[in-house]
């Protein structure tokens, strides 16, 4: 096995700690898809977003979670990967805002800088499945 930076380390670890999260975020929520989705969906009554884009939304969240924590965790295209998780974060950011909910707003703020964190430093990427050619 070869040694690793600490910087390297460090990236490999804050990597997979976001796959775990976002994987589990949406893994646990799949069983229970129905009671998500309608949840979120009248948390979002009395917004200007219509609710039928939200509900629509809301049955997607669990698995572009999954999907996006299992690329995560294995370094499967990152830059790619943590992109569209940024963009995803916006999406919910976006949201949250329409919902006046800035505790979330705040806590994904908190993701929002840890998946810049990764971008900022792929250059540490160690032990990735696919690393895409733009990397």
């Amino acid at each position: 096995m070869p040694k690793l930076t600490n910087n390297q380390l460090a990236f490999l670890l804050a990597r997979i700690t976001l796959g775990i999260n976002f994987f589990l975020h949406g893994f646990v929520r799949i069983p229970m898809l129905e009671a998500f989705a309608s949840g979120l969906t009248q948390g979002f009554e009395g917004t200007m977003l219509p609710l039928a884009l939200v509900e629509m939304f809301a049955y997607a969240i669990p698995f572009i979670e999954v999907i996006l924590g299992v690329f995560i965790i294995f370094g499967i295209f990152s830059k790619k990967s943590l992109a569209a998780t940024a963009i995803f974060i916006m999406m919910l950011i976006t949201g949250c805002a329409f919902k006046e909910d800035w505790g979330a707003v705040g806590t994904q703020m908190l993701y929002a800088l840890f998946i810049f964190f990764l971008l900022k430093n792929l250059e540490y990427e160690v032990w990735a499945v696919k690393k895409s050619s733009s990397e």
